[in-house]
């Protein structure tokens, strides 16, 4: 005949006490979920930090923007060529600028309309201390810069460097 085995009860309050652990976790598990859903509706993921070379280049486009600006409201035709130069270097840089992710399409700036309306007329000290803070500027945005970008940034900063030595000229 055979023997049921027979529990001890040690045995037996031991087998009790993980079933009710495990009972308990399963109950615990399902109060969080449940309460989870009470709760509404879940919070959206958080935006990824933005890229930092994407700031950098629409630090430039700002800059740049600001540049063509006061050379559009300066009366001189000797300024006309600077002027262009720098509406070059904004189309170089907003070429580089990923798209918006959540902005429309839509027609591409014409060269000189950076600003609403002109600035008032301005000097040519004013004009070549801009050039001489922006060209100064440059060296320091290197850093981090991808191989391209800083190639950019630097021919940037030469010719900026160039435009303050010849406002530094009469014209």
């Amino acid at each position: 005949m055979h023997q049921q085995p027979t529990l001890d009860r040690r045995s037996s309050v031991r087998s009790l006490s993980r079933r009710a652990l495990l009972g308990g976790g399963a109950l615990g598990v399902a109060a969080a979920v449940t309460a989870g859903c009470a709760a509404g509706e879940p919070e959206p993921p958080a935006a990824e930090p933005p890229d930092p070379e994407t700031v950098l280049l629409r630090q430039l486009v700002e800059e740049k923007e600001r540049t063509v600006a006061l050379y559009a409201s300066a009366t001189s035709s000797r300024l006309v060529p600077f002027r262009q130069r720098h509406e070059a270097h904004l189309a170089e840089l907003r070429r580089r600028l990923p798209p918006e992710p959540s902005a429309t399409p839509s027609a591409p700036a014409s060269p000189g309309a950076a600003s609403p309306s002109p600035e008032p007329k301005v000097s040519l000290r004013t004009l070549r201390d801009l050039e001489r803070k922006a060209a100064a500027l440059r060296s320091r945005q290197l850093t981090g810069a991808s191989p391209a970008l800083a190639q950019l940034i630097a021919s940037i900063g030469a010719c900026e460097a160039a435009h303050a030595l010849a406002l530094s000229r009469a014209l």
